[in-house]
């Protein structure tokens, strides 16, 4: 049998009515596939519902989340639960209950962790929500500023094709890389496999330059220019520097589609502030070589040259400024709407991002309307619950924060996606209540008072497809659900019904997933396609392959007058009266700040290759990356020389906010200076006299700050550490042990 999950569709082989094996679909697969087998019944499955002893004896209050927990059944489950939703709605009000649940717990559209609570929670009255998300969330927010709600859009959904690259682009420069690795996973998973071909065509037709810390960010035949991590603004602005002072700088375009050029030449001229941006200055900062950056500047200036910028670099500090210099830079060189020019954000960073076909709208699970108007950007989570009643700036207005009482957790690990533990376990224990539907004994499962066991994808039916997709799928039941674990459907239902609620309207999840389908067929726009009972038995439906129309920028450039974009000016504002202009603003995070004199080596954390963010880390392909068993800690050969460290070796990595314990790894695919880790380890504070945790989770060590007053996003793509051998006992790790239950 087949089935998909976010990073890809594999097939799946049954034996006693266990999964046995695997088999990807093609060459390009990813390594992920292989957790399938370990991780589905592996023995940190949740079995049971597990409600926390001190929580059962004494009631919901705040309070430190430890202890032991207590198996129940599920009527006594369910009746706690809905007692404790009842008692703060009726209390403290609906705002109380904070029901954001940012995961990617399943690819299927039915069984959509996220979209089951919000329809749950509006059914009985709303939640306070989170917005945006940790991925682009500072970008979110900034490009409607600058190009428009619907352009901006069109940068995500419809941007430059890599056909259109490897047809029309001389010159890709891509700050950030584009790793072959992003190009697996994509929300709701994809049929086929394309990011390996798609970088082999690229290769072939168009120069590559790739600026980042890391020469393996991009492929084998792609320059790589080095750049120090938080710095690349200052290289983006020098780059303009040398348009406008050598006169490649396209005036017309400027003065046709934009404003506030004239503005941005005065600042990197130095006339705003007597510093002038030249890739000198540039290079003191990046320690990227000035004549490098003006020959690139040249070669951009002489053909055709699309500029790409990766999520990873607005999830820093003042992140919104390399995307607002790229897009800056785009608008000088003057190829903004023309194809295979300009600029994008995303290549190498989503599997579905270029690849040319917007598709038709897919099958939705309806989350009804939640009355209640409070809200967060998702990155303030702890703020929210350590803040209440205190207001934030945000997007030009302000924000207050509710005083939340209950969190409802499904389908994500705040503890893979938040940045500093130690505040968000402060945090958490604020709430009175924190109900989490789990798989496994997660981070977040261990520090929940209720704990609902959930069947995973391979145990229930659903049909899955991503944007841009080839074919909806069908998602058969591959085995029965480990121990008592049920459909969160199944749950909602019931809980709904305690509550007075209606979730299901009378119908189980396979006669919802009949209805949902069969209503996207019968909506006009959508493709040809069977009734359901022919879609489940052909296994899906292929989904039209055409093309998008041209974007909102060709329009544009072509007649500004006649398709304004939905910016005040209707054009690309490059001095936004809500964003300012694309600026240098010096990190505290950085190689050159203050805080680099104890701390002095740049940790870069990104996304992992062998599994999904923190999913079945416990699993085969997941643990097979390790170093010394735990998650590993790249340096340049010159940094752990200076540390007597070797491959194989246990490091100490300590930041102010945290410390933990993670394997060495020397190569020197890194900028001396800096280092990487993975994120999505574990969380285990099993030996806090060595570290934080001793699994190699990095948001330990990460800052919950804010990209800016404008974003809120998170900050958490880098962080400064010190790095140190760790010589005394190398305790074991015991984040995929399952907590004592009785």
């Amino acid at each position: 049998m087949e089935t998909s999950a976010h990073w890809g569709t594999y097939r799946v082989e049954v034996a006693g009515g266990e999964v046995v094996a695997v088999t990807p679909p093609d060459a390009d697969a990813a390594p992920a596939i292989g957790n399938v087998v370990s991780g589905n019944r592996h023995g940190s499955r949740v079995a049971r519902p597990s409600v926390r002893r001190g929580w059962l004896e004494h009631g919901p209050s705040p309070g430190p989340r430890d202890g032991e927990f207590v198996e129940v059944g599920w009527d006594h489950a369910l009746d706690l639960v809905a007692g404790e939703l009842g008692r703060v709605r009726s209390r403290f009000g609906n705002q109380a209950i904070f029901g954001g649940s940012y995961g990617w717990g399943s690819a299927g559209r039915l069984h959509h962790a996220q979209s089951q609570l919000h329809r749950f929670l509006n059914a009985i009255g709303g939640y306070t929500r989170s917005i945006n998300d940790y991925s682009r969330g500072a970008s979110m927010v900034l490009l409607p500023h600058l190009v428009g709600a619907q352009a901006a859009l069109d940068l995500r959904y419809r941007p430059a094709s890599w056909a259109d690259v490897t047809a029309h682009t001389d010159l890709l420069v891509t700050f950030g890389g584009v790793r072959r690795s992003n190009t697996w996973v994509v929300p709701g998973g994809h049929a086929r496999h394309t990011g390996s071909a798609h970088l082999r065509a690229v290769g072939r037709t168009t120069e590559v330059v790739s600026l980042s810390a890391q020469r393996d960010d991009a492929f084998d035949g792609a320059q790589w220019l080095p750049v120090m991590p938080a710095t690349d603004t200052a290289v983006l602005l020098a780059l303009i520097h040398v348009l406008v002072v050598d006169g490649l700088a396209d005036d017309e375009f400027l003065a046709r589609c934009t404003v506030g050029a004239d503005r941005v030449s005065r600042y990197v001229l130095g006339e705003l502030d007597g510093v002038p941006k030249t890739p000198e200055w540039a290079e003191t900062i990046s320690r990227t070589p000035a004549a490098s950056l003006r020959a690139l500047a040249h070669r951009m200036a002489a053909g055709r040259t699309l500029i790409n910028v990766v999520y990873a670099l607005q999830r820093g500090e003042n992140g919104e400024q390399p995307v607002f210099a790229a897009l800056t830079l785009a608008a000088f060189l003057g190829q903004i709407g023309l194809p295979g020019g300009g600029f994008a954000h995303g290549f190498g960073s989503m599997g579905d991002y270029g690849v040319g076909v917007a598709g038709p709208r897919l099958p939705t699970f309806p989350q009804l309307t939640n009355p209640v108007p409070d809200f967060i950007p998702c990155a303030r989570i702890s703020d929210l619950l350590l803040r209440p009643g205190q207001e934030i700036p945000y997007d030009g207005g302000r924000l207050r924060f509710p005083e939340v009482k209950v969190a409802y957790w499904a389908g994500g690990n705040p503890f893979h996606h938040h940045q500093d533990l130690r505040r968000l376990r402060t945090a958490l224990s604020r709430l009175d209540t924190l109900v989490v539907h789990e798989t496994h004994w997660t981070p977040t499962a261990r520090h929940a008072d209720v704990v609902l066991p959930v069947a995973t994808t391979l145990e229930r039916e659903d049909v899955a497809a991503g944007a841009g997709d080839s074919r909806l799928r069908v998602m058969p039941k591959i085995v029965a659900p480990f121990a008592e674990a049920r459909e969160e459907f199944a749950i909602y239902t019931s809980l709904a019904q305690r509550l007075g609620a209606d979730f299901a309207e009378g119908l189980d999840s396979r006669q919802w997933l009949e209805r949902i389908y069969e209503e996207w067929r019968a909506a006009p726009g959508s493709p040809p396609a069977p009734p359901f009972a022919e879609f489940w038995r052909d296994g899906g439906v292929d989904l039209p392959q055409e093309p998008y129309d041209d974007p909102v920028f060709t329009a544009f450039r072509a007649a500004p007058e006649d398709f304004p974009l939905g910016t005040p000016s209707g054009r690309i504002e490059l001095d936004s009266v809500v964003a300012g202009q694309a600026r240098w603003r010096e990190p505290t995070q950085w190689w050159g700040s203050p805080a680099a004199a104890e701390f002095d080596l740049h940790l870069l954390c990104n996304q992992p290759s062998h599994r999904l963010h923190s999913q079945l880390d416990m699993a085969e392909a997941s643990q097979a990356s390790k170093v010394a068993g735990r998650e590993p800690i790249r340096l340049h050969p010159a940094d752990a020389a200076a540390r007597g460290l070797s491959t194989g070796d246990v490091a100490l990595v300590r930041s102010p906010q945290g410390s933990l314990l993670a394997g060495v790894l020397v190569t020197d695919a890194l900028l001396p200076g800096v280092a990487q880790m993975h994120t999505g380890a574990w969380f285990d504070p099993s030996a806090p006299e060595i570290a934080d945790c001793v699994n190699g989770n990095v948001n330990v060590l990460t800052r919950d700050v804010a990209t800016s007053p404008l974003t809120q996003a998170t900050s958490g793509a880098h962080v400064l550490v010190a790095v140190t051998g760790h010589d005394g006992p190398v305790p074991p790790v015991r984040a995929y042990d399952p907590p004592s239950t009785r």
